[in-house]
Order: C-alpha cells, then structure tokens, then sequence
C-alpha cells in the first residue's frame, strides 16, 4: 500500500505501508513440534487468540491460507484423526 506523508506545511512525499513481519517458531501441539513461520504482528495475536498455531488454523478455510498454511492445515488434521 502507498500514501503520503504530509508535513506542516502541506508538502507531500511519498510513502509505502509495508507489514512488520517477523520470522517466529511457533509450537504445533498436535505435531509436536516447532514450525518456523513468517508472520506480522497483529497475526500473532490472533494466533495466541484462538489457542495456539494449531487452533488458529483448523478454524480457517482453506481458500484463505497461502501454500505453507495450507500443508500445516493438511498435515494436523491428518494427526489429529489418527
């Protein structure tokens, strides 16, 4: 996303609104063990929210998750119906 900033005086100059990711390992129950992601912040939050990495996922649908989600998704439900 891009905008501008706008001094005192009126004067704008181009800005860009970038994410503030962070690479974090978090902790699959279920699997066992720690998952390296690349999440912003705000995603933290809702993870810790909705009862950890594992609770977050299996309540979203699947045309909402990008390629690594979508195999975690997979690999958890597999692991918990077993």
């Amino acid at each position: 996303m891009s905008g501008n900033n706008v001094s005192h005086a009126k004067n704008r100059t181009r800005r860009r609104f970038i994410p503030n990711l962070q690479n974090v390992k978090l902790r699959s129950e279920i699997l066992g063990r720690y998952i390296q992601l690349s999440v912003c912040t705000s995603m933290l939050r809702t993870i810790e929210k909705n009862d950890g990495l594992d609770g977050w996922l299996l309540k979203q649908p699947k045309r909402k998750l990008a390629g690594k989600a979508l195999k975690l998704k997979k690999m958890i439900e597999t692991a918990k119906a077993a």
